[in-house]
């Protein structure tokens, strides 16, 4: 297995985080969490599928996933080798002109973004590549075609209000911090980040969670966190993840010297 962390070209950095090279020699299910970053991917070997209760909903080889509140599972093929494009919170909308909550808890073809002899072409480079660099110079050429920048100062603030809170913050204060009204402002950063700023703080809060799990008991995790109500913590956290603290916290590594 590997799964190495690429870094992009400057014209692309204000919009990418970063880019993956993911490759799997074995066939396996996985499970994903939520996270605040949309996902492009591009399979240039192999192929992916969502699995739906008993069903599996195979993936276009190239294609982008939204967010989510909710865990998923997904399968690979043996020999599943993957270009990951991993945007900024606000990035993704620079190359997808739709509003990205559309594409929430959904993973959509690049065949409504892109043009298919776009595609053609670099599916085409992706298979006779020789190395991962080369691979990343192909993705890195595709964006900088749609590269038509949005800049939204205020989404920008919110998202940074947001993180700052570790997604604790009431969206009337938000709105306030922002000088706006929160219907406006929901809007706009529905059709930008790609969920509604309370939906994406709920995304940061549990996100914040994992962190403090990895230091804390859960219930020292859940009092940092801002829950005050055990129950409402445990449901939460079990929507997002599928396991309760106790058993999230069970699959995490062990530090070293620690004693099983």
């Amino acid at each position: 297995m590997k799964f190495e962390t690429y870094l992009l070209c400057d014209a692309l950095k204000p919009y990418v985080k970063h880019f993956i090279i993911s490759e799997n020699s074995d066939a396996k299910t996985y499970k994903v969490l939520p996270d605040t970053s949309l996902i492009m991917g591009f399979q240039y070997a192999g192929r992916l599928a969502h699995l739906k209760g008993e069903s599996d909903d195979q993936l276009a080889t190239a294609g982008i996933t939204g967010l989510m509140d909710s865990y998923r599972l997904f399968k690979n093929t043996a020999d599943t080798n993957s270009v990951l494009v991993v945007f900024h919170e606000t990035g993704a909308a620079t190359f997808v002109q739709q509003p990205l909550h559309e594409l929430f808890g959904e993973s959509i073809s690049l065949e409504h973004f892109f043009t298919e002899a776009e595609l053609s072409e670099t599916e085409e480079k992706l298979a006779i590549a020789n190395d991962d660099r080369q691979r990343i110079n192909v993705v890195e050429e595709l964006l900088l075609k749609h590269l038509q920048p949005v800049h939204d100062g205020l989404i920008g603030k919110a998202v940074v209000y947001i993180h700052q809170s570790r997604g604790t913050i009431r969206m009337t204060e938000l709105a306030r911090n922002l000088n706006t009204s929160q219907s406006p402002l929901e809007k706009r950063f529905r059709k930008i980040v790609g969920a509604s700023p309370k939906k994406f703080s709920s995304i940061v809060r549990i996100k914040n969670v994992r962190s403090l799990l990895t230091q804390y008991n859960y219930q020292q995790a859940a009092y940092l966190a801002s829950y005050y109500d055990q129950a409402h913590f445990i449901k939460d956290f079990k929507t997002f993840t599928g396991e309760t603290p106790e058993q999230y916290v069970k699959t995490l590594p062990k530090p070293p010297g620690t004693v099983k």
